[in-house]
């Protein structure tokens, strides 16, 4: 059965709040990041695969720089939410940019749970969140720890967690850098921690399994981009 446009945007609605524009722009941006990513960054991305096809999950990658969410986000065909500090609504242009990406804010000066709430209502809906479990961009290209914080989200939202590493978005855009330069950049997907594997784990075991996966996954990209 053929969905019409405006099915298809009745369907949008019961589904969440965005509008038709947010829908089709978050689309096309998508599709022009693809672009710039292969001919400016020489982009690879191996185990797209892995990304679930329907239901929500939380995508928890490694966190190089500030491409990280974009160039996460072009290697999913489906819609991906991001989490922005809540310091970036505050930000001229860059503010406006996250809104209509329909960004997650976060209080990272408080309790960091500020988000919590509407993290959970989109995962239950269905939807993709993506987040970086080492909390703040790494210094050196390499990976930090992980902080537990996602644990409560992970068990309260019963989603597969979808590892992610990518490499070459440090040396695209360091954190000491002001202006980003062009490197090639590699991204592998790897295969999610299921709900019934989150509940047979404490919280430590279960930091311990992401941050494998995630640092596997890192490393495999590393070798794909040379």
């Amino acid at each position: 059965m053929l969905t019409t446009p405006a099915a298809a945007r009745s369907r949008w609605l019961r589904d969440d709040d965005r509008t038709l524009a947010q829908h089709w722009g978050y689309n096309a941006f998508r599709v022009i990041a693809r672009f710039f990513g292969v001919t400016l960054f020489g982009l690879r991305v191996a185990g797209r695969e892995n990304y679930p096809d329907t239901g929500g999950a939380l995508i928890c990658a490694n966190h190089q720089s500030y491409f990280d969410p974009v160039l996460v986000g072009l290697t999913c065909e489906r819609r991906m939410n991001y989490l922005a500090r809540e310091s970036l609504f505050r930000v001229p242009c860059l503010k406006q940019a996250i809104q209509f990406l329909d960004a997650i804010p976060i209080d990272r000066d408080g309790s960091g749970l500020s988000g919590l709430k509407e993290t959970l209502k989109r995962l239950k809906r269905g939807e993709l969140v993506l987040i970086f479990p080492e909390g703040t961009r790494s210094r050196d290209g390499d990976m930090n720890s992980l902080k537990p914080g996602f644990c409560a989200v992970a068990r309260r939202s019963k989603v597969p967690l979808v590892p992610v590493g990518f490499d070459g978005a440090y040396q695209a855009w360091p954190r000491s850098a002001k202006c980003p330069r062009l490197s090639r950049t590699a991204v592998v997907v790897g295969e999610p921690i299921q709900p019934d594997q989150v509940v047979a784990m404490d919280d430590k075991q279960l930091v311990a399994e992401l941050e494998q996966r995630i640092r596997t996954c890192h490393s495999q990209a590393r070798l794909l981009r040379e």
